[in-house]
């Protein structure tokens, strides 16, 4: 127990919670507390793996202008650590004409003009001649960011926690939340390693979100998805290494399929975006389910059949997404508690984690950020409105992949 009351407190210290409480330590060193559920690096939850894709490439602008913030602020970790996190490798989204997918595609031009990002438009013929590893049979569209590559999630989450002790950022471990109540200017948040005081709480618990801020009489309408990811030890190491291939999403019939070069193993990376496999948090299970990966495997051996081997190792992850699949980042002032801010990242958000964090601090200790989230409000259909379609849940194929 502590009797210390801190400026801020982050609740859930995975890619967002650990980003947040590194940005509000340059600014408080010792005034601020970040508490995890679990041992740090655990893989509950959503912020684990070797590699995420980051991109400006996305169907909706807000999301290609928010990419500019991720990559600067990632680029200022990258300069006080010394260490690399992001690779550019390219991304690519690719659509099969006719399949009903290719205006999917067509969307993320659209967008990628409207906001001055660099983008090449290429057939089944220049994609294959680029990157001789796809094996694209029939006229496809596809569209190719230079910028696009992955993030080393693992490590990402490992700098922003040791930078955030580097600058005097308290850090509690399997403090798992129980309570919390608030007391006019400060907030106590009961754990299992005891109770916590803070005039700021900042919400980044992911698939837990509702259990903390129910607390406060918040709620976020959410469907947890049980996700997965498998790496095959492909005898072709060099064709995929981050300087020959890029990451991908393939707009299929039924799936949006993704892919990453080989990082922080001898595997390439597939998966499918948002499978709609409902959990809770707690419930979760640990199991590789079948027919994803038959799915994936079935992909490959059409699309990319150099990538295949043996399977090295299947993991799973937690997709927590809104009845929008759009962010929530926002203080709860709206219903009467400003000084609470949650940040939802609904499935898609962990290579926006870093400036994410900086708008979560932001939004802690000035009440506002210069980047544009107005389409991330607490006040808004998707979360308030009871009789809200919860559209991604009952998505047909038009549904734009966002991981």
């Amino acid at each position: 127990m502590s009797e210390t009351i801190y400026k801020c407190l982050v609740i859930g210290l995975g890619g967002i919670g650990s980003s947040t409480l590194y940005w509000l330590s340059q600014r408080l060193g010792k005034n601020v507390i970040g508490l995890e559920q679990f041992k740090l690096g655990h893989h509950n939850g959503g912020s684990q793996d070797e590699s995420r894709i980051i991109r400006y490439l996305y169907h909706d602008g807000k999301y290609c202008r928010l990419a500019a913030g991720a990559y600067q602020c990632w680029e200022h970790v990258e300069a006080e650590s010394g260490l690399q996190l992001v690779y550019k490798t390219g991304a690519v989204d690719i659509a099969r004409k006719g399949s009903g997918r290719e205006h999917v595609a067509a969307d993320y031009m659209r967008a990628m003009r409207e906001t001055g990002n660099t983008c090449y438009q290429l057939d089944a013929q220049d994609m294959m001649e680029k990157f001789p590893q796809f094996k694209l049979v029939g006229e496809h569209l596809a569209h190719f960011d230079p910028e696009g590559g992955l993030v080393d999630a693992a490590l990402a989450n490992a700098v922003h926690i040791q930078l955030s002790r580097k600058h005097g950022a308290h850090i509690v471990q399997e403090a798992k939340v129980i309570h919390c109540k608030s007391f006019g200017h400060y907030t106590c948040v009961t754990t299992t390693k005891g109770d916590f005081f803070a005039r700021k709480v900042i919400v980044t618990s992911g698939a837990w979100v509702n259990q903390v801020i129910n607390q406060f009489g918040a709620n976020i309408p959410v469907v947890v998805s049980q996700e997965q990811v498998h790496y095959f030890a492909t005898p072709n190491i060099k064709d995929f290494t981050k300087e020959r291939f890029p990451c991908y999403i393939y707009h299929a019939d039924k799936y949006d399929i993704y892919g990453l070069p080989i990082h922080g193993n001898s595997g390439t990376k597939v998966g499918i975006d948002y499978c709609r496999a409902p959990t809770t948090a707690d419930t979760r299970t640990f199991d590789v389910d079948q027919v994803r990966l038959d799915a994936c495997v079935k992909f490959l051996s059409e699309v990319i059949p150099g990538s295949l081997g043996d399977i090295l190792y299947s993991k799973t992850c937690l997709y927590t997404v809104t009845r929008d699949r759009e962010f929530v980042v926002d203080s709860l002032a709206s219903i009467g508690h400003p000084e609470v801010i949650v940040c939802c990242g609904a499935g898609h958000a962990y290579k926006f984690a870093s400036v994410l964090g900086k708008i979560c601090a932001d939004l802690s200790l000035d009440g506002m950020t210069r980047w544009d989230i107005t389409g991330f409000r607490y006040q808004r259909p998707a979360v308030t409105d009871p009789n809200f379609k919860f559209s991604p849940l009952l998505a047909k194929p038009e549904t734009k992949a966002k991981l």
